[in-house]
This record gives structure tokens, C-alpha cells and sequence, in this order.
């Protein structure tokens, strides 16, 4: 895992300045394995295997006696140094903007003087975190070393929020599961003035009085074409690294050769690699990255390399059936001569829930956790620098709830299409000729709902959200249940009415906050973003390979907000997302693609949790025989293992709601048992967070 942390606090003002973490308290402290960028007053460290190509800090002279000037970039940045410069003067000035606007997915920190800057992401995948300490504040990209670094407890309250409101902010605040350390929200960033925080946006926000103006559709897709194709050039413009060799290759085995050993080692293969699925969201990018033009060092300006070929790795679940079409779109897009293809074929050892004893502890619970064992083995086979197409659905497509922004807009025509298909996905039935109707009448009302209204109904509904609860949901339904303020998340229904009752409470006390509200279809997309972004983050650490980095450019700044420009009359068509990003090939010279290209495969990855559950069952009822969820009066352990059970046997439930439940305990049983500490020093913090090992598990969960 890789993080930046700082501080800043109001020591400097007394004229106390000693060594690296010194203030005038004497706390003299840093954290393990890290790497300075800069010192006291303010220091900045980075903490991890960063690649030097990953670090940038640019200075601008000042005259003598002047505040120092200086940006610290982490991560992936396309910007040139010079770029670098002018975003740094524009930051100096207050145009916060200019700091989000490169290519790439980074984090940048300008210090101004005393002045520090952190700013944040659009999409939520690069996190900032923030806690009070020293008489000052500390921040970091990463929550759990500031909650070891402030000794923090569990947040019992945000943990119940993350279980009953997934993707409702207002449920969850700027809170975490720890408790006194906050996130900022996305599209934000913080300002830290000699310890002081100020958290300001740098976006615009949509009028709810007046509708945006409407882009042109073809402007707004070669938009999203450009931002794509810069996205992908940063990653391959950056220089190559090669995988470490450790361990020692232990020398030729019958029937493998180097690259399958090099998998089994957990070693990625050198150079340029992407996921292949079959879908339209990794073949673009795959595509892309295989046939991009203009790169220097190429052949005749193509390709990724100088004779080199993108590894394009497809996974083939054979515990689950009907994923051959999908296969099939992937073999015919990889007969490109440009790409190498290889096919991960895996069985019950990676299916959902496999193996969930061996996985690391991530910064917080997620979902992943439970996919964490089956996307390692796809991605060992992967390159150092690998492109994933997650977050394309939510950046691109359009949330059920922007049907409500189009009545506001008064363009009800633009309704007909997706009603249309929303009512053939229920298939031939006297269900499907009220379903038009019906979610014409659902989006009415939230168009015609604020957002105090809609937040107070959804707090008043939410205790009742663990009875009668019914089963799966079909397309339409699950259309219909979208279009509210806030919807439970598939985890409330096994939730206590204790902790359902104290979500609840958040919602209404929300309710009455004031709050730049947004429209009601672009806020609950922004949510959903930020739901996936977040669990990309923890995926990323569960399935982490050492010397590998995940690329994923559909939640890049820039093509985030290329995104944000598609008018909402072409987002809600069937088949927007393929159709954009065929458009997005085409105009990158890319034409032929392979029959039934962009069909959905969502069933595939339902059959396999599924079949996942089934096997794993003993594991899971073992895991919630006493779980600590139950010491925190969020989940009665008997309702849960019924539910398992019940699940297994092919009830209708959602494996959504189950999968949470599951890795949140999981995350829980690893955060208490770990040993060891972010931080050393003199003054180091004596215990870490949630003090595991120091107090007995039930009464820190209660604590």
C-alpha cells in the first residue's frame, strides 16, 4: 500500500523549528518506511514502494525572505514540469482547478508559506483524510495511519451507515471507521493554514433553477475521446519498470515455462498490459493502448513499444457458465497483431470467498475483499503496468434517477427509449405494460421532491427496512427503487433496528443541514461514483502484487469530467455506454469490432458469487458463529447464518447485501488481530489503532 501523509500545525508560529516531526510539545515522530519530500514546519512524507517516476516536486525561486513555494505530485501525471509550474502559480493565486486538470491519476500538495494544499479527485479513488493532532492537523491519502497515529476507536456509527446507505453521503458524512478521522469529499480539497483546515470546492455547481446548457453530442464524445486517449498515453509515455526479481526463479518445471512461473511467483510480466473481458470497457482500452498513435520510439508511430505487444489477459471462470460469448468478442478483438493474449482460466480456487484467510489488511472494509483472491490470480498474470476498465458504468452510463433531471428540463421525449427497454427486459408479461407508466410516475416524483423531503421520507422508512424485505429485484424494479433521494443498501435488511434506527437518525439530522443540493438524478450519480471509486481503492490493495500498478483512466479527473459534459438526453438511451465508446474507437481509427460487442455480463458475475457462496459456506458460517458485528449490535449472528444458508440452497437474495456483510466482519477480525504500527520514534504512539491487542475485541467494538 502506498500513501503520503503531513501535517501542519501552529509550532512554527513560536518560533520552534527542530528536526523532522520535532514541535514544540517534543513529539518527535514519523511514520515507518517512508521517504521525506520536505521538512519542518510542515513535513510531507511518502510511505511505500513508490517508483521514482512517481514522485515529482517542483520549486519555484522566490526572493530571499519569501514564503516557499513548492508542489509535491504522487502518482501518475502526464504534465509536463513545465505545466507543472504554471499549475503551481495558478495554485498560488487560488485557482485550485488548474491543480486537477492534467491527465493521469495523481495527488498534488502545493506549500505556499505556512499554506498547504491537498487537493482531492473527482471520482473518490485518491482519498485525502484529515484528524486533528498536535495542535494542529495531519492528513494523509490513507485513514488507518492517522487513526494509529491518533490512537482512534472504532467508528461503530459510520460502519452501521456503510451497511444500510452505501451511496447515500449523507448517511455516511465526511466520517470513516475510525472515529475523529474525516474524509473530504470529492471534488474538494483541504487547506491547512498553520494547523487550521478549511475544506473548499473547486467544481461548479449545476443550477437547480436554471438547466445547464446542453453540449453538442458530438463535442461532447470527442471530448471524452481526447480525455481518453490522454489518459492512456500518460501510462504509456511513463517510463517502464521492470517487475523485482524476488523470489529467485527456482529454475525450469516440467510443463511450465518462464511466464508461468513467473504467475505462480506472483510476479506481474515486464511492460504494458490490459484486461481483456470481452466488454467494451477494457477492449477500449486495450485498444487503445495496443494502436495508439503518435508515441514516440514506436513503430512507424504505433503500438506500445519498439517491437513490444500489449499482454491482454482474459479470465475464464470455468466454475460458471454462460460466459462463452463473451470469451469468444475477446479472442476475435486479440487477433489484433498488436496484442498478446492470454487466457487465466481458474476454477473453485477462485471463485468468490476463496482463500479469505490469506488476505492483507486494507485501509477499510469493502466488498472486494471477498474477490480479493480471485482478481490476484488474473492480475499476477498481468503486466507491471496493467489497465482495468472499472468505473466505466458509473462514469459513463446514466444513473435511473437522471429521468428525473430530464422532466425538470421539461424533455419528456427523451423518456420513450430507455422506458421502452426498461419494459422489454421484463419480457412478454401484464407486469411489463405497467412498467412504463410506472417509472414515468416514480420520476415525476423525485422531480417534484426536494431534497429535504426526499432525505426525511428515506430516514423515516429506513427502520423498516429489515422487515418484509423483499427478494431480488428485476431491471425495472430495481429502476424504480432508484429513483428516490436515498435507498437502504442490500446489507439493511439483516441490520438490528438499533443500528438501522441510528442511520436514521443521521438522515434527518442531514435533512435540516444546509447543503448546496444538487439535481436529484446528478447527485445520486456522483454517489454512486464515489461508492466504486472507493471500493476500486480497497480492491486494489486486496488483490495488490508487488512491483504491479493498476490503471484505471475512467476515473481520471479529466475523463471524469468529460464525462459530466455528455448531455443527459444521450446518457439514458439503451446502449449509451457501447455506443460512446465505439464512437471513442472510431475516431482513434479503430472500426472492426467483433459481433455483440458491449452486451452486458453482469449474470456471469452473479452465477459466480453464487457458486462462491455454496462452496464456502462452512467458511462463512464458522466466520459468523460469533461475529464481531454482533458485539457491535449491528447484525444478530443468527439471522445472518439463516440468511447464508438460505442463500446457498438458491433462495432469491441479494448476494450483494451478503458479500458486504461478510467482508466488513472479515476486515474487522484482520484490523483487531494485526500487530505492528504506522508510526516510530521517541513519541510514537503506544497503541495502535483499535488497540487489538491491548483491549479485549468486544470492548473495543463497544468502546
Amino acid at each position: 500500500m502506498r500513501w503520503l501523509v503531513g501535517w501542519s500545525s501552529i509550532a512554527a508560529s513560536f518560533g520552534t523549528v527542530g528536526a523532522v516531526g520535532h514541535h514544540g510539545d517534543g513529539r518527535t515522530v514519523q511514520p515507518v518506511g517512508s521517504q521525506l519530500l520536505w521538512g519542518d514546519p510542515d513535513p510531507l512524507w511518502a510511505v511505500g514502494d513508490w517508483r521514482p517516476d512517481e514522485i515529482r516536486l517542483i520549486t519555484v525561486a522566490t526572493p530571499e525572505g519569501a514564503p516557499t513555494t513548492r508542489l509535491a505530485v504522487l502518482g501518475c501525471c502526464g504534465a509536463t514540469d513545465e505545466q507543472l509550474r504554471v499549475g503551481l502559480l495558478a495554485a498560488r493565486g487560488g485557482a485550485l482547478r488548474h491543480l486537477t486538470a492534467w491527465s493521469g491519476s495523481y495527488t498534488a500538495v502545493v506549500q505556499i508559506g505556512r499554506r498547504i494544499t491537498v487537493a482531492g479527485d473527482l471520482a473518490g479513488a485518491r482519498p485525502v483524510f484529515h484528524t486533528p493532532w498536535a495542535n494542529g492537523t495531519a492528513y494523509a491519502t490513507a485513514a488507518l495511519p492517522l487513526a494509529d497515529l491518533i490512537e482512534a476507536q472504532l467508528d461503530i456509527g459510520h460502519l452501521a451507515a456503510l451497511l444500510a446507505c452505501p451511496e447515500t453521503p449523507e448517511a455516511l458524512g465526511d466520517g470513516t471507521p475510525y472515529a475523529g478521522v474525516k474524509r473530504i469529499p470529492p471534488g474538494h480539497a483541504l487547506i491547512l493554514r498553520e494547523g487550521s483546515r478549511e475544506i473548499t470546492g473547486y467544481e461548479a455547481v449545476a443550477s437547480l433553477a436554471v438547466a445547464a446548457a446542453q453540449t453538442d453530442p458530438v463535442s461532447a464524445v470527442e471530448g471524452v475521446r481526447d480525455a481518453l486517449v490522454e489518459a492512456v498515453r500518460a501510462r504509456l509515455t511513463a517510463p517502464r519498470h521492470a517487475p523485482e526479481t524476488l523470489p529467485a526463479d527456482p529454475g525450469p518445471v516440467p510443463g511450465m515455462g518462464p511466464a508461468e512461473r513467473r504467475a505462480a511467483r506472483g510476479a506481474p510480466v515486464p511492460g504494458i498490459g490490459a484486461d481483456l473481458s470481452g466488454g467494451s470497457a477494457s477492449a477500449t482500452l486495450a485498444l487503445l493502448a495496443a494502436g495508439l498513435p503518435g508515441l514516440p520510439g514506436t513503430v512507424l508511430g504505433h503500438g506500445t513499444g519498439a517491437g513490444e505487444r500489449l499482454l491482454a489477459v482474459t479470465f475464464n471462470d470455468l466454475s460458471a457458465q454462460g460466459n462463452e460469448d463473451e470469451l469468444e468478442r475477446a479472442r476475435v478483438i486479440a487477433a489484433n497483431p498488436r496484442l498478446h493474449h492470454v487466457v487465466v482460466a481458474a476454477g473453485e480456487e477462485a471463485l468468490p470467498y476463496a482463500s479469505l484467510e490469506s488476505g492483507p489488511l486494507t485501509d477499510e472494509p469493502s466488498p472486494s475483499l471477498v474477490v480479493g483472491e480471485r482478481h490476484r490470480r488474473r492480475l499476477a498474470a498481468g503486466s507491471a503496468d496493467h489497465f482495468v476498465g472499472h468505473g466505466a458504468r458509473q462514469v459513463l452510463d446514466a444513473h435511473p434517477a437522471r429521468l428525473a433531471d430530464l422532466l425538470m428540463d421539461r424533455r419528456r421525449r427523451h423518456l420513450l427509449r430507455p422506458v421502452a427497454a426498461l419494459a422489454r427486459a421484463e419480457g412478454p408479461s401484464t407486469h411489463s405494460l405497467f412498467v412504463p407508466l410506472a417509472v414515468y410516475r416514480a420520476a415525476r416524483r423525485l422531480a417534484r421532491t426536494s431534497y429535504r423531503t426526499g432525505l426525511e421520507t428515506a430516514a423515516s422508512l429506513l427502520p423498516e427496512a429489515n422487515r418484509d424485505a423483499p427478494g431480488l429485484d428485476t431491471p425495472a424494479d430495481a429502476s424504480l427503487a432508484s429513483l428516490t433521494w436515498s435507498r437502504p443498501g442490500p446489507a439493511a435488511r439483516w441490520l438490528t433496528g438499533e443500528a438501522l434506527a441510528e442511520v436514521s437518525v443521521r438522515l434527518q439530522e442531514a435533512a435540516i443541514r444546509p447543503a448546496s443540493v444538487q439535481r436529484p438524478g446528478e447527485a445520486r450519480a456522483r454517489a454512486a461514483l464515489a461508492r466504486h471509486a472507493a471500493d476500486q481503492r480497497i480492491l486494489e490493495q486486496a488483490a495488490e502484487i508487488r512491483s504491479q500498478r493498476l490503471h484505471a483512466p475512467y476515473l481520471d479527473n479529466q475523463v471524469v469530467r468529460a464525462a459530466r459534459a455528455l448531455p443527459e438526453s444521450l446518457r439514458v438511451q439503451p446502449g449509451a455506454r457501447a455506443a460512446i465508446l465505439r464512437r471513442v474507437l472510431a475516431g482513434a481509427g479503430i472500426h472492426d469490432l467483433p459481433p455483440g460487442w458491449g452486451a452486458p455480463s453482469q449474470a456471469t458475475s452473479t452465477a459466480a458469487g453464487r457458486i462462491g457462496l455454496r462452496a464456502a459456506l462452512p467458511d462463512l458460517i464458522a466466520l459468523f458463529d460469533a461475529p464481531l458485528l454482533a458485539d457491535a449490535g449491528l447484525v444478530e449472528a443468527r439471522v445472518v447464518r439463516k440468511a447464508l444458508r438460505a442463500a446457498s440452497e438458491g433462495e432469491p437474495l441479494p448476494l450483494d447485501g451478503l458479500a458486504e456483510l461478510a467482508s466488513t466482519e472479515l476486515w474487522l477480525r484482520r484490523l483487531v488481530t494485526r500487530r505492528g504500527t504506522c508510526w516510530t520514534g521517541t513519541a510514537a504512539p503506544r497503541q495502535r489503532a483499535v488497540a487489538g491487542g491491548v483491549v479485549p475485541a468486544r470492548r473495543t467494538l463497544q468502546a
